[in-house]
């Protein structure tokens, strides 16, 4: 979810959890990743509901000083225990750009059977989840306006949920969540207040499940197009079917390797014999 998750599009559901419609003139995304754009709400978006809309950013915040869109990429998420210090977003954070970032669901990995397993993390009352996050400006090449948004992470050491996600040894993150209730004061409260709501959301509001993505089959290398490839058929064979694929990388992972054994280093006195 820190970096793939499905954004609210539905005007319904926006007004109804967010108290904004969406633009009319863009076209909703279906999924949000680093780089792309995706919708997110600031509280001057909400200042006259008559008129209350959603804006379109960038996923991936872009400080003043970034040299390209390329930028936002590294910026997706902000770690909240540092964020007051970094270059790249203690401005956003001392100049008060807080905003919302709807999710009807977002997507993490699960290793615990060894190998790489998409899940999907959702509200278990159907209603979307709200994320934290940090918007800014950027002016681009030719002296235009760019909005991009980051999203606020936490800590997710114990964790119900959260702790079970990213590879082992990896520090385990969640998303900064807020409740219907705390959205209006987290866009609107002063910066010293802020913090309050930097924190883990509840375990017992989520839930979470396998989800699989959608499976695409490999294209061909196009060298295959000059010069045809003797194993051809068993590679499309595993291009098409997920198992084979999956079971081919199984094969292909490293093993972990036991800790060397101490050696004898036989008796220190006394006969061999």
């Amino acid at each position: 979810m820190c970096s793939n998750y499905e954004p609210v599009t539905l005007d319904d559901r926006l007004m109804a959890h967010f108290g904004v419609s969406r633009p009319s003139d863009v076209e909703p995304p279906e999924s949000a990743f680093p780089g792309l754009k995706a919708f997110f709400i600031r509280a001057e978006d909400k200042a006259e509901l008559a008129v209350a809309q959603a804006q379109l950013g960038f996923f991936g915040y872009l400080p003043e000083f970034a040299k390209d869109l390329a930028y936002g990429r590294k910026t997706y998420n902000c770690k909240s225990e540092t964020m007051r210090d970094k270059a790249a977003f203690k401005v956003a954070w001392f100049s008060g750009n807080r905003c919302l970032i709807p999710i009807e669901r977002g997507f993490e990995w699960c290793y615990e059977t060894g190998d790489p397993v998409r899940w999907a993390v959702s509200r278990n009352n159907g209603e979307p989840l709200c994320a934290a996050g940090l918007w800014g400006v950027w002016i681009g090449p030719q002296g235009e306006e760019i909005l991009s948004f980051t999203m606020l992470t936490v800590n997710a050491d114990g964790h119900r949920i959260f702790s079970r996600f990213n590879p082992p040894g990896d520090e385990k993150r969640m998303p900064v969540f807020l409740r219907l209730e705390d959205q209006q004061e987290w866009l609107n409260c002063p910066i010293d207040k802020a913090g309050d709501f930097i924190r883990q959301f509840p375990a017992d509001l989520l839930k979470a499940e396998p989800a699989p993505a959608p499976w695409k089959p490999l294209p061909e290398p196009k060298e295959w197009e000059i010069e045809p490839d003797m194993f051809a058929e068993e590679w499309r064979e595993a291009a098409d079917d997920p198992f084979a694929r999956q079971a081919a990388a199984r094969r292909k992972r490293p093993k972990v390797k036991a800790p060397p054994k101490e050696e004898d280093a036989g008796p220190t006195t006394g006969d061999l014999f």
